[in-house]
């Protein structure tokens, strides 16, 4: 079992930190407010024909349902599933719905696909990119337009051979840059994307093996980055002409914020240990909020305001660490979705989708993972504040 030590949790953000060819999706979901999922706890999950169905485990001690059969071929039977053989789903972006058919936008990191998955449909491709996945990169972020409901925009980080980039996808229209050249290398190239849930875009960037550029502020490596749609900086930014929210981050891995806006997040991959740092504007990312030596594999992450969700993509779980109302951690974290039997195996890009539910994007199709006939897949999780199970010292 992973070990986390304990950092001191940084203090409340700024009010400044928030959010090829294509093919039309003629029955994509309209945009609108999620309705409030019913009350669906670890240790009490749905049954299996609930179509807002959880992944198994879920941080509590008792069994999953076995009803679900296993899966067939491309089929899978279990209600959290969006959406299967597909490809090591790193780019998550959640979908606002009327509830009735959870569904996101996943990406591909090394195929550049970009594909729709909704509850009771087959996946649809959206977009293809192209991308250079050697090393770490490839398409490896994925977020709404903060203005989705009017506009349909969606936007990826990708690599290319020359750079890393940020490009915007409109329906039925080819990608376009809005934020080109982000240094690239052999290394350090994965980033990621996260709407701010204050009318922006937060960027994550990569040292691209150069980690001297993480603190040069002349070099868009290493730094969360704070943009407008069109890639410039956001309006209010604490310094209007500067895109840099924060700077020192050697392979981020996740980014996410709060329904609220109030609390920004992100993983790393440093030398020494995996890492999350809650972001403040203008201030460098120096002192971790947690940590872990044994490096199982940080990745995507999802902020309820009540806990923090981070997938470990290498270890094959999940861990929640709950929260106090001011945001510092309150607790040690909890594993869940850690059965090799019974979970889905390694889960990397991850998207809140309401207070109560994430979208998940599975990496089983990795080296040293063990896919099911049905992986890559999509899945619905459940993020409930930390019911008390399975702390972590």
């Amino acid at each position: 079992m992973p070990r986390g030590n304990r950092v001191l949790a940084a203090p409340l953000a700024a009010a400044a930190l928030l959010l090829s060819s294509c093919a039309t999706i003629d029955d994509q979901p309209a945009a609108a407010d999620w309705s409030a999922a019913p009350s669906l706890t670890p240790q009490e999950p749905p049954a299996p024909d609930d179509p807002r169905g959880l992944g198994p485990g879920g941080g509590g001690d008792t069994a999953p349902s076995t009803s679900v059969p296993p899966p067939d071929g491309c089929k899978d039977f279990h209600p959290a599933v969006l959406g299967t053989c597909l490809d090591s789903l790193v780019a998550v972006a959640a979908l606002p719905g009327d509830g009735a058919a959870p569904a996101a936008f996943v990406g591909e990191r090394a195929t550049g696909r970009v594909l729709l998955v909704r509850k009771g449909a087959e996946p649809a491709v959206y977009a293809t990119i192209p991308v250079d996945s050697t090393g770490d990169g490839g398409l490896t972020g994925l977020a709404l337009s903060p203005n989705y409901a009017e506009d349909q925009l969606v936007y990826a980080y990708i690599t290319t051979p020359t750079d890393n980039r940020v490009v915007r996808i409109a329906p039925g229209d080819t990608p376009k840059p809005v934020l080109a050249g982000i240094p690239r290398g052999a290394t350090g190239n994965r980033g990621a994307l996260a709407a701010d849930h204050r009318g922006a875009l937060l960027v994550a960037t990569g040292t691209a093996g150069d980690p001297a550029a993480a603190n040069d502020p002349g070099s868009l490596s290493g730094k969360v980055l704070r943009i407008n749609g069109d890639g410039l900086p956001a309006a209010d930014n604490a310094d209007p002409a500067s895109r840099v929210l924060a700077t020192g981050l050697v392979s981020p891995a996740g980014l996410c914020a709060s329904l609220d806006g109030r609390q920004t997040w992100v993983t790393d991959r440093t030398p020494a240990a995996d890492v999350i740092y809650r972001v403040e504007a203008g201030k460098p990312l120096a002192v971790p909020a947690w940590k872990w030596p044994d490096r199982p594999g940080a990745a995507g992450c999802v902020a309820t305001g009540q806990a923090l969700w981070i997938s470990m993509s290498t270890a094959g779980h999940l861990q929640n660490i709950p929260q106090a109302e001011d945001g510092s951690f309150s607790g040690t974290p909890s594993i869940s979705m850690d059965d090799p039997e019974e979970g889905f195996g390694r889960i990397d890009g991850m998207d809140i989708l309401s207070p109560q539910l994430a979208v998940g994007g599975t990496v089983n199709k990795t080296p040293g993972a063990t896919p099911a006939s049905s992986d890559d897949r999509a899945l619905l999780i459940v993020v409930e504040p930390n019911q008390g199970g399975g702390g972590v010292d």
